[in-house]
């Protein structure tokens, strides 16, 4: 699998990058949630006690862990019921916020819709702009992408906070750690990054949308509305849902080159901020560049696979005659289904990006690309998307193998596992565990349901060509992305009936809540534990050894469980492909 030497230039100019963004928010972050000054608290410092105020919340006042949940947990639910309200009464919206007098979205879309934007996945089986209204677009949809990072953002810190403390009992007040986050971190960035995107053609109106009578007699709805205001979020928040049902391959959502590096950087900074904010805070920023080192290689090693898997092209059209060569009149490789604009490179990279972190906006068609490179996109999902990882998602998933690697260290060395200092014992491995089996269990348990029901199999919408391996990789696909809250998906399951609207919507949420409670209930633990000085049988965690360690943990057991499903599914596809047969 060739890779061009300007490929390679490119994702090394990108990394560069994210390796200079890393540290200052990283180091903001670490101020705002220590409650320090920064330069907006002149701005910000009244609005925030105004909101304490408001809500009747004693910022002084922390949570045990059981509470910090339960109000993530209520937060989450009124959230949901809110924007389902919006979805079901948008006949009533009135001109000014639903000029094109769209209908109310049936029950069970809206059920999956408000889950959906509920757990930061933001999976659409809707087309955007021919179903939701200005209004429920912007106080529904946009307002939980702010709110549901701000949540998973806030689970991380009290993670991190329950390894730095010692001998304490609670993990800090939750509705503090989500207002902080919003306003001191969230919205001044977004208003940044919005300008810069109106600057570069993005469009932000509430004009209706317009009708435009083409060149060959023929009459053209164009769509428009508050769309750069979504995107900044959709990927700062690693949110992914699109105004358009295109996503970021729309022109109006994304104009130029520029916006398009802007995109792929946001969905990876905060992931690799927070990653430097926890070595900040355990007093040790080895740490975390320990844990950001291991995201850069699985990162890389993703990307090489993609993008050359890509760029060698598809034996099929090659044998149907298509010319995949590059040369100097074409980029060659397998273009279809891809950002024509960026070509292989820039799309390959923002779908590693995407399906690493939990975004899940895409350039490109995943379901148009080869099957091995299709591999790469739904194992970066499955290992619960910790390369660099969505924001809070990725650190304290991360945190949980950094956890489970340290236990087998442990186990091979005969003496009682320590991380940072504290003794990792049977009820810490065990929440851990709970929160590693979450993601198999969902997503072939109900992977398995819908390939035996004719509803699953009834979603596969390419036919009878469709019902092979590349079917398979469908439906796994959609389970992979819904509970790891990513929200891309593959173009060939239509998910808009009432058994996917259902099965996907409990997949979301049983994938944000699951895995966050038994972790949380792991910083409950661990920030009671006192601190043990390090000793001649402590494994340092500082050490390439670690890294390594790491690495094996989070492949071994975390991508091996769907190994004997992705067998079946594009191992069998790609193999299928290059003996010239489409299954």
């Amino acid at each position: 699998m060739p890779v061009t030497l300007n490929s390679v230039l490119q994702v090394a100019i990108f990394l560069v990058v994210v390796l200079l963004l890393t540290k200052p928010p990283g180091l903001y972050m670490y101020k705002i949630f220590n409650g320090e000054r920064t330069w907006l608290s002149p701005v910000f410092v009244p609005v925030e006690r105004f909101f304490y105020k408001l809500a009747g919340i004693n910022p002084e006042e922390e949570q045990k862990w059981t509470g910090y949940m339960l109000s993530v947990l209520i937060f989450s639910l009124v959230g949901m019921l809110l924007l389902y309200l919006f979805e079901r009464t948008q006949q009533w919206q009135g001109p000014l916020f639903n000029p094109q007098n769209l209908p109310n979205v049936e029950p069970q879309l809206a059920f999956n819709t408000a889950a959906s934007f509920t757990t930061n996945t933001n999976w659409q089986n809707y087309a955007g702009e021919q179903t939701m209204s200005y209004l429920t677009q912007m106080a529904g949809l946009t307002f939980h992408q702010f709110v549901s990072a701000a949540a998973g953002i806030a689970m991380a810190v009290a993670l991190v906070r329950g390894l730095a403390r010692r001998s304490a009992q609670t993990l800090g007040n939750f509705w503090v750690d989500l207002v902080r986050c919003t306003l001191y971190l969230l919205l001044p960035i977004c208003v940044v990054v919005a300008l810069v995107f109106v600057s570069q053609g993005m469009i932000q109106n509430f004009n209706p949308y317009t009708v435009v009578h083409t060149l060959n007699g023929q009459t053209q709805v164009i769509a428009q509305g508050p769309v750069a205001s979504m995107e900044a979020i959709k990927d700062l928040g690693t949110n992914g849902g699109g105004f358009f049902n295109v996503n970021s391959a729309h022109p109006f959502e994304n104009p130029d080159a520029l916006t398009a590096l802007i995109i792929i950087l946001e969905e990876i900074c905060l992931g690799a901020g927070l990653f430097y904010m926890f070595g900040k805070w355990v007093g040790d920023t080895r740490q975390g560049w320990v844990l950001w080192i291991a995201s850069a290689i699985l990162f890389v090693v993703g990307v090489g696979i993609v993008i050359g898997a890509e760029q060698s092209g598809n034996p099929l059209l090659t044998s149907a005659g298509a010319n995949q060569q590059v040369s100097a009149y074409q980029t060659g490789g397998n273009m279809e289904g891809k950002e024509v604009r960026y070509g292989i490179t820039i799309s390959s990279l923002e779908e590693v990006a995407t399906t690493a972190s939990s975004t899940g906006a895409v350039m490109s068609s995943h379901d148009s690309y080869t099957p091995i490179g299709g591999l790469v996109l739904i194992t970066n999902m499955a290992l619960g998307e910790i390369i660099f990882g969505g924001v809070g998602s990725g650190l304290y998933y991360m945190i949980m193998f950094a956890i489970i690697a340290v236990f087998i260290a442990g186990l091979m060395v005969g003496r009682t596992p320590e991380y940072l200092g504290k003794k990792i014992e049977r009820k810490e491995i065990m929440m851990a565990m709970l929160a590693l089996l979450v993601s198999p269990l969902v997503v072939l348990g109900f992977s398995a349901v819908a390939v035996v029901l004719p509803q699953g199999t009834a979603g596969l919408t390419t036919g009878a060509g469709n019902l092979g391996p590349h079917g398979l990789t469908d439906i796994l696909y959609a389970f992979t992305s819904t509970n790891a809250n990513n929200g891309s998906a593959f173009a060939g399951l239509n998910g808009n009936s009432p058994f996917y609207n259902w099965t996907l919507g409990f997949a979301m949420l049983i994938g944000r809540f699951a895995g966050a409670i038994p972790l949380l209930a792991l910083g409950g633990a661990l920030v009671k534990k006192r601190v043990v000085p390090a000793g001649l049988g402590t494994f340092p965690t500082t050490r390439p050894l670690f890294v390594g360690l790491l690495l094996g943990v989070i492949l071994i057991v975390g991508a091996l469980t769907f190994f004997p499903a992705y067998s079946l599914g594009p191992i069998v596809e790609q193999l299928l492909m290059h003996a010239g047969r489409m299954f």
